[in-house]
């Protein structure tokens, strides 16, 4: 066995796991990179992943794998420069483990970043908001779920992983209501829910019985959605809410896109709607 194959364990188990304590997404994500870049390798050398070496993984054949990406794949810049940024995370541990590499190492290390072009935020404004709220079908236990969860989501800017995540304890529902999370980098955040959303999570709770533990949107099975079924369920309500706002139509909606909603609002006044929020400056979120 070379030493590829143990370092590369190393990393995943001893940097990754036990060092960095990385977020199983993290992990997911590097691991992927690892995945492709093995594929690739075989497919060029005819090597399985224990037989390869350092010396197979030059920056020569690096490069060529990132454009295999680009050119053979279609992922786009910032896809190339995720799978990049996992390549030197790994190539930087192993230097330490390996500096008879030193050299093949750095060259790896000096791969320079692809710029991408900045696209255009996607953001909802106060009529889509509210069609949207109002599409789930609120006579029927999923529809109230799902509504509950869209007022959350615009209410706190929460990521797809940060919303799939909540539990019932995360919800704080006495003076200074807020919902709690544990974000990007492993970051506890707090953040208000405003007396009308509060009311509409206070309500599902209570249908929504069970431990503190338990997710606060789960399936009809009980477990926590998944990002996917959440992405499914954005999209069912913006195909149903184009009927009153057409303008949803031409906006490609995700749960993302829910995020750019917050940051540039402020509340309505108190006779306005309960649920949404007056443009003031436009600022989408990250």
């Amino acid at each position: 066995m070379s030493a590829l194959a143990p370092t590369l364990q190393a990393f995943f188990i001893t940097r990754l796991d036990h060092q960095r304590q990385a977020s199983p997404r993290t992990v997911a994500s590097y691991r992927d990179a690892f995945r492709l870049l093995l594929g690739y390798a075989r497919a060029r050398t005819g090597k399985e992943p224990a037989q390869l070496d350092f010396t197979d993984l030059d920056a020569t054949f690096v490069s060529g794998f990132l454009d295999h990406l680009e050119h053979e794949r279609n992922n786009s810049a910032r896809t190339r420069n995720a799978r990049l940024a996992a390549l030197r995370s790994f190539y930087r541990f192993a230097s330490y483990r390996h500096p008879e590499h030193a050299e093949l190492i750095a060259q790896v290390l000096a791969i320079p970043q692809k710029r991408s072009n900045a696209t255009a935020k996607t953001f909802l404004d106060r009529r889509e908001a509210e069609a949207l709220l109002a599409a789930p079908d609120q006579t029927t236990w999923a529809g109230r779920r799902d509504h509950a969860l869209l007022v959350v989501a615009l209410q706190t800017g929460f990521r797809l992983s940060e919303l799939t995540g909540l539990a019932r304890a995360d919800v704080h529902l006495g003076t200074g209501a807020h919902v709690t999370c544990r974000g990007k980098g492993r970051k506890q955040r707090s953040t208000p829910l405003r007396r009308e959303g509060a009311a509409v999570v206070r309500a599902w709770l209570r249908e929504r019985t069970g431990e503190p533990s338990d997710p606060l949107f789960p399936s009809l099975h009980g477990s926590a959605l998944s990002a996917d079924a959440v992405q499914r369920l954005v999209a069912k309500h913006v195909r149903r809410a184009q009927t009153a706002c057409p303008s949803l139509a031409k906006k490609h909606v995700t749960p993302h896109v829910l995020r750019h909603y917050v940051d540039g609002w402020v509340m309505w006044p108190a006779a306005a709607s309960p649920l949404v929020a007056e443009p003031r400056v436009l600022v989408p979120a990250t």
